[in-house]
């Protein structure tokens, strides 16, 4: 069970919210309408490329239930120690710091235990797309958010047929989907290669157009309503009789009553901090953009490709290829092999682009999810103190998680009873 919240919340109350990606962004603007004075601390800026919520793809996907692993998984690894350019890989040389992550992560991928996570992930990613598209209307960028669903493409029936176990799980949850088959998938997607011949259409998820954007305008909102920024990186915190009285940075202490660690893939030294020991790494992931307002072909509707581990999305900025999963420590050096790998499935998924695309033309990116064993996020009170609220870990799905885990930080931070159970989410689990 996660700590119970202090015993007595006071206001007004001054909330430095650590991280200014999407989850801390979300925190902030939540803990603004319950009342609180915020401050967000970060050492990017809002939206900036060096932020991973800077070049996802986009999905606000309610469905997004099942995790990463998937039964019988352990049997790859050798092939993922022996391929460093495949879907999933993992660099030899963090092997051993990465281990007891990884056999967690796999002694997590049984049937039943994916039920259970698909469960609980359903409760905090349900409605994505409405709460972003209600956040975006009051931030003035709605145009951002597109709420007419999602595609997940196959060769065929039989290939779909081979993911029966997810798809399942998910109708259990009460998801439901539209099967395209033939003239009907290439009236949708008429630059797509033709040998992909199936897919479904899942019309309760979504898809942000320009996530770099949406941060940017989700801190000018935050801002124009009284938050506070502040340029730097927090180090810990002072906690005195179980009261938290300032986050410590390198510049110096904030004075502050209240406090959320929304710092993504640096948030582990943070949580041990906080008292709490998380068990959470670097999950690399790379995109490339195909830049061009009017591609000679693109995606009409963002894609799942099963078979290459990607999604396609057509930004603003361009035709986007992202995912992939690469296991390194968080400084390694990028391997943008991955990301020209990226570029080339786009080809293959698009016969009509040009073979030659110039290097102008093409954008490569690298990112780190925090990513926790079981697939779950951190979310609750803190070991050390009440006022510190726990909330990142959030992998694949964290653009989607927003808006949710947002409003259930700022309940917490509160005093008020969050919406949806915590106890599997739970910071103390590990």
């Amino acid at each position: 069970m996660s700590p119970a919240a202090p015993a007595e919340v006071t206001f007004p109350r001054h909330v430095v919210v650590i991280g200014a990606g999407a989850v801390g962004l979300m925190s902030a603007i939540h803990a603004l309408d319950q009342g609180l004075q915020v401050t967000l601390l970060d050492f990017n800026e809002a939206g900036s490329e060096e932020a991973s919520s800077y070049g996802n793809a986009g999905w606000l996907s309610s469905h997004s239930v099942i995790p990463p692993v998937e039964p019988g998984m352990w049997k790859k690894v050798p092939g993922y120690l022996a391929d460093p350019l495949g879907p999933l890989s993992i660099r030899w040389r963090h092997l051993p710091r990465l281990a007891p992550w990884l056999l967690r992560n796999l002694a997590s991928a049984r049937r039943t235990r994916i039920r259970t996570t698909a469960a609980a992930l359903r409760t905090l990613v349900v409605d994505a797309r409405l709460l972003h598209l209600d956040v975006a209307r009051r931030a003035g960028v709605a145009h951002l958010i597109d709420t007419s669903g999602v595609l997940h493409v196959y060769r065929s029936r039989q290939q779909f047929e081979g993911d029966a176990f997810g798809w399942g799980v998910r109708r259990e949850l009460g998801i439901g989907w539209t099967e395209l088959e033939g003239a009907d998938l290439r009236q949708r997607e008429p630059d797509l290669d033709p040998a992909f011949g199936f897919a479904v259409h899942v019309d309760e998820a979504g898809h942000c157009r320009n996530p770099g954007a949406y941060m940017q305008a989700l801190e000018r909102f935050a801002l124009a309503r009284g938050a506070q920024r502040v340029q730097g990186r927090a180090t810990g915190f002072r906690v005195q009789d179980g009261r938290l009285k300032a986050v410590l940075t390198g510049h110096g202490e904030i004075a502050c009553d209240a406090a959320v660690i929304a710092a993504g893939a640096r948030s582990k030294e943070l949580a041990a901090a906080a008292g709490d020991r998380v068990r959470l790494e670097s999950e690399r992931g790379y995109h490339a953009s195909i830049a061009g307002e009017t591609l000679a072909s693109t995606a009409r509707m963002p894609m799942m490709v099963s078979e290459f581990k990607v999604i396609a999305t057509q930004m603003e900025t361009g035709l986007r290829i992202a995912g992939q999963v690469e296991f390194a420590s968080f400084e390694a050096a990028p391997d943008w092999r991955r990301a020209g790998i990226m570029r080339d499935i786009a080809l293959k998924l698009f016969p009509g682009l040009p073979r030659d695309l110039p290097a102008s033309q093409v954008r490569f990116w690298l990112g780190r999810r925090p990513s926790t064993p079981d697939g779950m996020p951190c979310i609750g009170h803190a070991s050390a103190s009440g006022d510190i609220v726990h909330a990142y870990g959030h992998g694949h799905i964290g653009l989607g998680c927003s808006a949710r885990t947002g409003r259930i930080v700022a309940q917490l931070l509160a005093g008020r009873t969050p919406e949806i159970d915590l106890a599997p989410f739970s910071p103390q689990r590990f």
